[in-house]
């Protein structure tokens, strides 16, 4: 395809679709903006994009497709800016916004222009950010959600999935109001009660020292998200506020039947209550992405000698495999293994495991 791509916002999300666009539609011209003039200048030196625009109304006024990758709260400030700009007839604008309902509704003002607006949510991540982090393969088998309004020609959602088609995402239409509550379900709900978890843990650690120590395994991983950027989820939780409130109500309804039952000591329904967890957790797929970016966790259960780790770091990297990150854990109640290696993706993890296999006779577990 040809024409302009503006990019607003040149981070880990902006940059990959920027790079992704530029390498599978190579006729196109690719231009970003960014307020923060080093990561534009970066973005532009590295190649992901062709050109930075000083100002954000001079990319958008030149552009045939614009793309939004910024925080909610400034995606709703930039759509009220391009409902004053003078926009080229056919232009298509879409985000990559993680709440859906209340940027439609903003968005109705390019409606009304008859500028089509479709909104965007690629569910992919990773554990960096910044436009030095942006990756061709970032969307790959990850689901890309589009929330057009009931207003929108099909042709151009045709021809925003044709810009996309690089990416290798599931593209999948859906709802705002749908969108909104399948994500609240499945990512921004587990995001308050992993932050709720790691609050909890944090105000007995102020008596009792020893727990922060005894966090540092399987407490850590399932709490892992609670890391995620706060400001980012502040927006995110009021931007789908009336789904997190009655998810939350929900969630203070399961807690008192458990409170009960474990009162009660009903060990027959508390196991039913285990057991029907197990059975619908183990039945997820497990290479599919989803709403929380996957971890691609390999566990080894190495013997405790001087230079085991080099020793293992050492022969992934004869074969190039990269890792993220590594770290011992010091308590292993539930964890098969104390040294955690962590992947990119599930190629590296499944090579790095043939890889310690052929060298080595230690135990290895995916989580």
């Amino acid at each position: 395809m040809r024409g302009t791509v503006f990019v607003a916002g040149l981070g880990l999300i902006g940059g990959s679709l920027a790079k992704t666009i530029k390498k599978a539609h190579p006729g196109a011209t690719v231009i970003g903006y960014d307020i923060r003039e080093k990561e534009a200048g970066l973005a532009e030196a590295l190649n992901i994009i062709d050109q930075s625009v000083p100002s954000f109304s001079e990319g958008a006024e030149q552009a045939d497709l614009i793309i939004l990758a910024v925080p909610v709260v400034q995606t709703e400030e930039m759509i009220h800016q391009l409902a004053q700009l003078p926009l080229k007839e056919e232009v298509i604008i879409t985000d990559t916004g993680s709440t859906k309902k209340k940027i439609m509704d903003c968005a109705e003002v390019l409606l009304e222009r008859r500028i089509a607006f479709i909104g965007g949510h690629p569910m992919a991540g990773s554990h960096k950010s910044g436009i030095a982090a942006a990756k061709e393969h970032l969307f790959e088998n990850a689901f890309y959600l589009l929330t057009p309004s009931e207003h929108t020609e099909e042709k151009y959602v045709a021809i925003l999935k044709k810009w996309l088609e690089g990416t290798k995402a599931k593209i999948i239409e859906l709802s705002a109001a749908d969108h909104d509550h399948f994500t609240g379900v499945v990512s921004h709900f587990p995001h308050i009660i992993a932050a709720s978890l790691v609050r909890q843990a944090s105000r007995h650690d102020r008596s009792h020292p020893l727990i922060s120590r005894l966090a540092a395994g399987g407490f850590r991983d399932i709490t892992r998200i609670a890391s995620s950027n706060p400001e980012m989820w502040k927006d995110i939780s009021l931007h789908n506020r009336e789904t997190l409130l009655a998810l939350l109500n929900e969630w203070k309804e399961e807690m008192e039947s458990v409170i009960q039952l474990i009162e009660e000591e009903n060990d027959t329904l508390l196991f039913d209550y285990f057991k029907e967890a197990k059975t619908f957790r183990d039945e997820l797929p497990v290479k599919a992405q989803g709403a929380i970016p996957a971890f691609y966790d390999l566990y080894v259960d190495v013997p405790d000698y001087p230079g085991v780790v080099s020793e293992i770091t050492a022969y992934l990297a004869e074969e190039r495999i990269s890792i993220t990150n590594i770290r011992i854990m010091e308590t292993r109640e539930d964890v098969y293994g104390v040294l955690v290696i962590s992947f990119q993706n599930e190629r590296d993890r499944a090579r790095a495991k043939t890889c310690i296999e052929k060298h080595t006779n230690f135990d290895l577990f995916l989580a």
